[in-house]
């Protein structure tokens, strides 16, 4: 079975074609800059890069497929199945599920809760329909994982009644990459992850720490939306909102200002005043830039603080996992975040960690760090191949 996995993001669309059920990846790449004329299409049939104009992700979908259908064996006949990352199910919808109008209607009903997300979620949705009408869809959803926390978790501290009215409470993001990690975690271990008292940090451009233990996700620190919790490329992350609702008052800032300001212009971005690459940001830092060195530290104190945090919830850890593109690669990074946990049985071995092993803990440490890949992509497949198989 050939599946085509697609993430849609606000201005981006990653994609893959995949073999099922071996996982043999036979095509896979990226449009970049969606709604603008220099948007970039990069995929792996010839390793090139063009540039060209993108309105939409209806058109950045064709561009994908018209790629495939003239330039590898793929064609429309191939397509066996469509599996869509979707960041948002509500506290209704958590399992991965088959396309059909009600799911649709109900991603609409929810898409509020995910305005940055879902929408482009759904465009993706809705582009496959009109190009691919024949092709069954699947939905993963990303707070999936996620549906075992605790009420005591999830619930905010502001009258219940919005909790009932509105469904405001904490979702948690980054589920379908814990999913990944925690597979990750057997393989290398060679035992059940469902063992162990597990901190994971998810870090990439969105960052999401997760308390996982025996098997069960007990805490996040993204909530409502993916933005509580750790500092992220360009959001705040965990923030006074008594301070946001100061800053518009003396800024005379719109809500879509508030809300730009605090997903798209803080984070390391905002604090560097360079940019949302970490890899930029510790380039500048060696330089002596002090702002990069400072937004290096403000992110690691909170990646820190968090550990410490989940390790209380869960009284005890077992594993600590490093994953995302800043966790897997950025050594100086967990290095930062592991020093001075030595206290909780957590000692990183320096050179390992520099070599980017997969176990950079010391031998002696009674808690095992790992560095794990996160393949979203992965698990997309096997639910859409699960349940495709299943009808």
């Amino acid at each position: 079975m050939n599946i085509l996995i697609l993430n849609c993001g606000s201005s981006s669309i990653k994609f893959q074609v995949t073999k099922m059920p071996q996982y043999h990846v036979l095509v896979q790449g990226r449009v970049e800059r969606i709604g603008y004329d220099d948007a970039i299409f990069i995929n792996s049939i010839n390793k090139d890069k063009t540039v060209q104009p993108v309105k939409n992700h209806e058109e950045g979908i064709n561009l994908i497929l018209n790629s495939l259908f003239n330039n590898t064996s793929i064609s429309k006949d191939n397509i066996d199945a469509i599996g869509h990352r979707v960041v948002q199910g509500g506290d209704k919808q958590n399992e991965s599920v088959m396309i059909d109008d009600q799911v649709i209607d109900y991603i609409e009903s929810i898409k509020e809760l995910a305005p940055l997300h879902n929408p482009n979620h759904l465009a993706g949705i809705y582009a496959c329909k009109k190009l691919l009408p024949s092709v069954p869809q699947v939905a993963v959803f990303d707070n999936g994982f996620h549906m075992s926390l605790p009420k005591s978790t999830y619930i905010y501290g502001i009258p219940y009644e919005y909790y009932e009215k509105h469904r405001i409470r904490r979702y948690g993001f980054h589920g379908i990459a814990f999913r990944s990690m925690a597979e990750e975690v057997d393989k290398i271990l060679k035992d059940s992850h469902k063992n162990y008292k597990i901190v994971n940090l998810m870090l990439g451009s969105g960052t999401t720490a997760n308390a996982l233990k025996y098997g069960k996700s007990i805490e996040v620190s993204t909530g409502f939306t993916p933005h509580e919790g750790l500092i992220q490329s360009t959001r705040a992350g965990d923030i006074d909102v008594a301070a946001i609702l100061y800053l518009m008052k003396k800024e005379n800032l719109t809500i879509e200002e508030a809300d730009e300001l605090i997903n798209k212009k803080s984070g390391w971005k905002g604090l560097s005043g360079i940019s949302n690459d970490m890899r930029e940001i510790y380039e500048a830092s060696e330089e002596g830039n002090e702002r990069a060195r400072l937004a290096i530290d403000v992110a690691c104190h909170r990646f820190k603080k968090y550990v410490g945090a989940y390790s209380a919830i869960m009284e005890g850890i077992d594993i600590l996992v490093f994953s995302g593109g800043v966790g897997e690669n950025a050594f100086y990074i967990r290095e930062k975040v592991c020093k001075g946990l030595e206290f909780m049985g957590i000692e990183i071995d320096e050179d390992r960690n520099k070599n980017n092993e997969k176990i950079i803990s010391k031998d002696t440490s009674r808690v095992k760090i790992l560095v794990v890949n996160a393949n979203e992509e992965k698990i997309i497949a096997e639910d859409t191949y699960k349940i495709c198989s299943s009808k």
